[in-house]
């Protein structure tokens, strides 16, 4: 069955309903709820089901992925993003992965700009780590139009080149990774950011004749694609602007010349992105790229606060002690503020000044005294969720098929979902031998008597009394992660490099 008619089932029923008519009025920008964690996608297309664009934010990026991924099967994915965070400090002297700077800009560019295709459209949902809430980014990124090409345009090879570079694409004989392109004769090999093969642009003359994408292993094409569309792969863009402003800066400040002396040149220097403050006008918030009647959706709160409230302090002590060892010891020559991260605190006031919404998704009580801001009056409204998690089975079949028995019996709606067909046609023949009536389907809706077996990438399930509904996954019953068991199977999960900053005891 499709998760979007489970959706439509859950948020029809009590308090769901209630929860979206509130986000519709102006009435409660503020709101503290407390739920299971398997409620997160539901509430968030909720949110979605009000008319609101929604932001989403977590604590770590893994938890980011995992849940745009369940958020697809429940809104479409064609309609949901993850704005993945830097894998590097603001002031650290690292530029962040071209693949990174390409995903967000996409993102951007789809807020502010949004296209027709179903892969640059407008978008409802955007899932975010705290790291990308917090970090300011350069003003007018939205506004960088990306590299876009479909069979039939008419763009002259020196052009397109052209472009390429002044999008920050490096130009190497082979193309291997993200962010690079080559020329070899009237054909273009470019590897945009956001897409899983480079893609290969063959010119007649300065007509595009055809767009196919190709292996990197063995540079062999494989199918046609519809366009080349390909976003920026730097956030500091090398303009005549950003480059005199470099070389004025290192007249100024001798020490920084190794850097701003390569920026000056037109070359991309590692690390350029730290002098961003003092090199363009201004910085602007992820939240500012939002509607002025978006709805921010913050899960697990406290966990969120903490990771916050070590970003901040990580951050602030590496600019003091990177600006020492430059300066020799001395005070920071010039003033790279702008660009550290805000506190929590800060982005909600910012948030709630700009007529946004900040809700939170808690499964516990939340203690707002340390959120409160300017604005607030007295304790924020709270409601608690009736919907309790699914019973974490650590492999016990036999209780798991005697609770889905029990359940329908009583006459609620009954869903199991695993991410693999083969598992859940084993479900079912399990269920079967339980002697529980079960089909295994993909779209249709959900009906009393019977339990229903689908595939999807829901990771927790829950269970409403008040709307009569049962929901368990695999890896409820397993006890086993489907989001590293899937890896594999699900793009959306590839594997990446692991921030340092976000492990923590049992990763």
């Amino acid at each position: 069955m499709s998760l979007a008619a489970l959706a439509q089932i859950l948020l029809a029923s009590p308090p769901y309903a209630d929860l979206a008519e509130r986000a519709r009025g102006a009435g409660d920008r503020a709101l503290d709820l407390t739920g299971p964690a398997a409620l997160r996608p539901f509430l968030a297309a909720t949110l979605v089901g009000a008319g609101r664009t929604t932001l989403v934010v977590t604590a770590t990026t893994r938890e980011a992925e995992e849940l745009a991924v369940e958020l697809g099967d429940l809104v479409g994915p064609e309609v949901v993003a993850h704005y993945p965070s830097w894998e590097t400090l603001p002031h650290e002297r690292l530029s962040p992965r071209s693949d990174t700077v390409g995903k967000r800009l996409a993102v951007l560019r789809r807020l502010a700009h949004p296209g027709t295709d179903a892969t640059n459209g407008p978008l409802k949902v955007v899932v975010a780590p705290v790291r990308s809430l917090l970090q300011p980014q350069v003003k007018g990124l939205a506004d960088l139009a990306p590299v876009e090409l479909v069979v039939g345009d008419t763009m002259s090879l020196d052009d397109l080149v052209r472009s390429l570079a002044d999008a920050a694409y490096s130009r190497v004989d082979l193309v291997e990774r993200r962010g690079e392109f080559a020329v070899r004769g009237g054909i273009v090999d470019v590897f945009p950011p956001t897409e899983e093969h480079p893609l290969r642009v063959e010119l007649w003359g300065d007509d595009v004749e055809e767009i196919r994408s190709f292996s990197v292993a063995d540079q062999r094409t494989l199918d046609k694609a519809e366009r080349l569309w390909a976003p920026p792969c730097r956030e500091l863009l090398l303009t005549d602007e950003v480059r005199a402003r470099a070389a004025e800066l290192g007249r100024q400040h001798p020490q920084l010349l190794e850097l701003t002396d390569k920026i000056a040149s037109g070359i991309a220097a590692e690390g350029m992105e730290s002098l961003a403050p003092v090199l363009v006008d201004e910085m602007e918030l992820l939240v500012d790229l939002l509607p002025t009647d978006a709805h921010l959706l913050v899960l697990d709160p406290e966990r969120v606060r903490s990771r916050a409230h070590d970003l901040v302090a990580t951050s602030d002590e590496f600019l003091g002690a990177s600006w020492a060892a430059a300066a020799g010891g001395g005070t920071a020559p010039i003033d790279l503020g702008a660009a550290s991260y805000h506190s929590l605190g800060d982005v909600r006031e910012h948030v709630i000044a700009r007529g946004q919404s900040w809700w939170t998704l808690s499964p516990f009580g939340l203690d707002t005294a340390d959120d409160a801001v300017p604005g607030d009056t007295g304790d924020r409204p709270s409601i608690a969720l009736a919907a309790s998690a699914a019973p974490a089975y650590h492999g016990d079949v036999e209780q798991a098929m005697a609770d889905l028995e029990r359940w329908r019996s009583d006459g609620y709606r009954v869903l199991a979902v695993h991410p693999g067909h083969g598992p859940a046609q084993r479900l079912v023949e399990q269920l079967g031998e339980h002697d529980t009536p079960a089909r295994l389907q993909d779209e249709g809706d959900l009906e009393v008597g019977v339990v229903t077996v689908t595939c999807g990438s829901l990771t927790h399930g829950f269970v409403d009394d008040e709307a009569r509904l049962a929901i368990i996954t695999g890896e409820d019953i397993s006890g086993q992660k489907a989001s590293t068991r899937d890896m594999r199977k699900m793009p959306a999960r590839r594997k990446k490099q692991i921030d340092p900053l976000e492990l923590k005891a049992g990763d």
